[in-house]
This record gives C-alpha cells, structure tokens and sequence, in this order.
C-alpha cells in the first residue's frame, strides 16, 4: 500500500471515531453538562494525556518556537473552541445527522481556501466528489425533507461549526508542516482547554465525575474521540492536500447517520440510505491512490 493510499486511509479512520462523538456528548448532556464544558472535558483531557506520553517518551516533541505559537492558537482556538461548541450545541439542539450535514459544509470552505492559500488545483473529481458528498449528507439527515427540527439559529450554529472545522485543516497543515502530528494535537488541546478552563465551571465537571462510568465516558471523549483522530487526521493531512482531505471526511456524518439511527431511533429512510451511499462513493473515489 502507498503512501497516498495510506494517509486517505488515516483520514477515513480518523473521521469514523469522530462520528460517533455524539453517543459521548448526549450522554454527558444527560449528567448536566454543558457544551462548553463537554469541549473543555475533551480538550484538557487530550492535552494532558498526550503531553505525559510525550513527557516520557521524546521529549524533543513537546519543544516549539515561540513565533509559531500563533499557529495553535489557530488550530486551539479559532477551530477547536469555536467548532466544538458550535456543534455540540447543534448535537444537543437537532437530530445527530442534520448537525453533521451542517458541520460538513466545511469541505467548501477548506477547497476554496486551499486554492488561494496553498493553490491547491481544483479537479473535477474533487468538485464532483464533493457535490455528491454534500448531497448524500443532505439526504442522509433529512435536511431536505423539511421536518428536520432545524431553527434560524440552529442553522447559523452548524454553519459557524462548519467554519470552525475548516480552519483546523488550513491551521493545521501550516504546522504540520513544520511539527510532527503529536506535536500539533497536543498544543491544538492544550491552548484550547487553557481558554476554556475560566468559562467552563471545572467544580462542576468534577461534581458530575461522579461514578466510573461518567468517567470512563469522559476519558472515552478525550482519548477514542479526539487524540487518536486527531493524530490520524493530521498525520494524513501531512500527506495529501487539506481539500482532498476535508471530502474524504465525509465518512463522520456517515458513521454519525448510521449511530443516530443505531442508538436514538433516528428513522433510516430510502433517501438516508441514498445519502449514505453517495457519501461512500465519494469517500471511495478520493481515496484511490490514482485519484487527483
């Protein structure tokens, strides 16, 4: 297998643990957290995880220059934070589907600022592929059947969430670039949980850290949910363009279509089943080692 191969691969992976990020976050809605704390339990729980690792196994990893640090606030802030909220407010307002079809109107945004930043050539694959990937997304949650559950402001929360996951594959292949993929998760979640941390009532994360299983879900969010993909998804985004990256990202709503219908009795229709079958292609065709 090549290294095409091998990074679409990562990125499928990658996409596939994120999908199922909903069945973690409704749980911790149901112990009385909130958006902004579940993404300071998600990010604070990566950062110190990954960093101890790091501590003890190379060291050389946790250093970086100072002038870069504009790159992790980048990636910490104006994506982690700003998207993590966003869509987990989505999550907990509308069906697990419908917010990820939102979420995934970044791969538009990342195409077109690849062109201009990094003059990614745009293909006709890549447009085709997206075009059937959205389209799938938005027939696998219902958002054009018009009972959806989705408001004015719930639509502008998936929109911004959407813009949020774009800016980690701008930010995010700027300083993988120039750090390994460890690197870049590890200081992504630890400048975000560090901005967090005063919005996010830590005494109470801690009052609902109550029994083992609460904990296990917590630890389940950082590790499963966020650090693995992350590296996974940065390590591919090293090795292939952030637009080809970004489509073959649509694996998360499929997985988190397929969840919803799994795990809360979301309805699979034939229209769902036709969404998810246009997303699949379109993961399919890029990840082809041939492909553009």
């Amino acid at each position: 297998m090549d290294g095409k191969s091998t990074a679409a691969l990562s990125v499928i992976a990658a996409a596939s643990l994120w999908g199922s990020i909903g069945v973690f976050s409704r749980y911790l809605y149901g112990i009385g957290l909130t958006p902004v704390q579940v993404t300071e339990i998600r990010c604070a729980v990566t950062a110190v995880i990954l960093l101890a690792v790091l501590a003890v196994t190379d060291r050389s990893k946790i250093r970086i220059r100072p002038r870069d640090l504009w790159m992790f606030l980048g990636t910490g802030v104006c994506s982690i934070v700003f998207f993590n909220i966003c869509y987990f407010t989505a999550i907990e307002t509308m069906t697990m589907s419908a917010a990820s079809v939102l979420l995934y109107t970044a791969p538009c945004m990342v195409m077109l600022m690849s062109v201009a930043l990094f003059h990614e050539k745009l293909t006709r694959m890549k447009v085709l592929a997206l075009i059937a990937a959205f389209a799938g997304c938005a027939l696998a949650s219902g958002i054009l059947g018009g009972d959806n559950g989705i408001t004015a402001a719930g639509l502008l929360i998936g929109l911004g969430s959407g813009f949020g996951y774009a800016l980690y594959s701008i930010f995010g292949r700027i300083a993988a670039d120039r750090y390994h993929p460890t690197t870049v998760t590890a200081y992504t979640f630890l400048v975000a949980a560090v901005c967090l941390l005063p919005f996010s009532s830590p005494m109470d994360i801690a009052s609902a850290a109550a029994d083992m299983q609460s904990i296990l879900v917590m630890l389940g969010l950082g590790v499963m949910i966020t650090l693995v993909p992350y590296v996974l998804y940065t390590w591919g985004l090293e090795r292939m363009d952030p637009g080809k990256a970004s489509v073959i990202a649509f694996a998360e709503p499929m997985v988190a279509t397929a969840l919803g219908i799994l795990f809360f009795d979301e309805p699979l229709t034939l229209t769902a089943g036709l969404g998810i079958l246009l997303m699949l292609v379109s993961v399919v065709a890029l990840s082809r080692p041939e492909g553009p």
